[in-house]
């Protein structure tokens, strides 16, 4: 056989295994991009562990937007599809009188007021875990000294129908340097709740408020 010949062949065997290769990828199209597209979106039902060294919400970069104020809360790094973090306007300040003296203003301790929140999420089957932070600042008022500030902070989730399902309750220090009308803390933490039938993960919300219980709060 020449070699004229045994080249044609070859040409024509390759040719004719491209083919079957084309039809194959045909066929096979659909599950090749579910494939790709599922390596490339996140599994929003991934079990394990999360891996936090990229996390978006830490206390460090929490105090940094806060001192910083410039109007925008800190992104968070995995906030597709997470519950909200949402503190309301009165929830989200704290003023402190002198006893006896709630509503003076020339009578103020000190003022709590937080600022800055971010979250990012892992979901299961039938939970989520929410990773939460917020920072702020405490402003010396006309009675007020510079030290150590202590204030209560509670934390609830409720879904749509505003029923309860997780809570925590936690304390924020912060010190106000001498010749410094301000001090500035933040707080990250986690917290876990069931996600009911038929819901979605967006439609529950943590709620963040300062606990008005500490004496002189108003």
């Amino acid at each position: 056989m020449s070699s004229r010949v045994r080249t044609k062949l070859k040409r024509a065997d390759a040719v004719l295994l491209l083919r079957r290769c084309g039809l194959s990828g045909l066929l096979f199209a659909p599950l090749l991009l579910s494939a790709c597209a599922v390596s490339t979106l996140s599994n929003p039902f991934r079990s394990g562990s999360e891996d936090t060294s990229a996390s978006a919400v830490t206390p460090d970069k929490l105090l940094e937007t806060a001192k910083a104020d410039n109007g925008t809360d800190l992104p968070g790094g995995n906030s597709a599809h997470c519950p909200q973090v949402v503190a309301w306007p009165r929830d989200r300040l704290l003023t402190i009188y002198q006893p006896g003296h709630v509503g003076d203003q020339l009578a103020v301790v000190h003022r709590g007021e937080i600022t800055k929140m971010a979250r990012e999420c892992q979901l299961y089957s039938d939970r989520v875990v929410v990773k939460y932070g917020f920072a702020g600042r405490v402003l010396l008022g006309p009675k007020g000294a510079a030290g150590a500030v202590t204030l209560p902070v509670s934390i609830r989730v409720a879904g749509s129908d505003q029923k309860t399902l997780a809570t925590d309750k936690m304390t924020i220090t912060t010190t106000v340097p001498p010749g410094d009308p301000a001090g500035y803390f933040s707080m990250v933490r986690e917290i876990a709740f069931p996600i009911q039938m038929g819901t979605r993960p967006e439609d529950y919300k943590v709620f963040v408020a300062f606990d008005r219980t500490q004496a002189g709060a108003g």
